[in-house]
């Protein structure tokens, strides 16, 4: 004889996590003395690391959730459900889909690892100045790690400013003053993990440099590089890079060491 059947209502939800930005707690900071972190080789500074076309797709296939009504059957009971249920889910990538995105994801990742190892690529000129673009020029004189610096800037130069953008992760939609300024800095191995504004205070070393100086305080931060500033604030919907100084009080001045 069959037990009695039970009706079950079951839901599924989620939450999200707390992500770091301008003004917010500090991250643990690495030593000041410590610049090039050891993770430097894993970080994926690359525009094209969120596919809009995949957004896309999975927002459309995501569906809201229902309850479903379970039926609790006793011991021994005949099954109800057939090899069917067992199959992917309609929508689901397949194996080769999931093993050819892994491969392309890796190619995308040696390519631009490859691009951030050398300033060939880097735009140069007789003086560093902003571009039609957004984008700025690196001065031809500068040393190799500057212009690294200024070709990562580049590469986000004109994404959405995003409070806590870049802290969870290096590949984001938008990125906040001390994401934008850890990614740049990144870029040329300056840093291992990003820092919150407060977080760039203790940076470095104390002091203005002769090529990139960092402005912080726990609610705002920026850098100067070859005297262009890199700063969300005053980008208006724009770049990043701007040929105006900021006067500003009371933040604390860093520098990069022999920068």
């Amino acid at each position: 004889m069959n037990a009695r059947a039970l009706t079950v209502v079951a839901a599924l939800s989620f939450g999200t996590g707390a992500i770091a930005g301008c003004g917010a707690a500090e991250n643990k900071d690495a030593p000041a003395g410590n610049l090039t972190g050891k993770a430097a080789e894993d970080v994926v500074l690359t525009g094209d690391g969120v596919d809009p076309e995949a957004v896309r797709r999975a927002n459309a296939e995501q569906s809201p959730t229902k309850a479903r009504v379970v039926e609790l059957r006793g011991a021994g009971a005949p099954a109800t459900y057939g090899n069917d249920d067992d199959a992917p889910s309609p929508g689901a990538p397949s194996d080769d889909e999931v093993r050819t995105e892994l491969r392309e994801g890796r190619v995308k990742l040696a390519r631009f690892k490859k691009f951030l190892g050398t300033s060939a690529y880097a735009i140069t000129g007789p003086r560093a100045k902003i571009l039609p673009n957004g984008t700025a020029v690196a001065p031809v004189n500068a040393p190799e790690s500057v212009k690294r610096v200024i070709q990562a800037g580049n590469a986000i130069a004109n994404s959405p400013y995003k409070w806590g953008g870049g802290h969870g992760a290096w590949r984001d939609d938008g990125y906040d003053c001390s994401g934008s300024v850890s990614f740049a800095l990144a870029g040329a191995g300056l840093i291992d993990a990003p820092r919150t504004s407060g977080g760039f205070m203790t940076y470095g070393a104390p002091g203005p440099g002769k090529w990139i100086t960092i402005h912080a305080d726990p609610g705002h931060m920026y850098m100067v590089v070859a005297g262009l500033r890199f700063d969300t604030s005053g980008a208006n919907g724009g770049t990043r890079w701007q040929a105006e100084p900021r006067g500003m009080t009371g933040l604390q001045i860093r520098h990069v060491p022999g920068l």
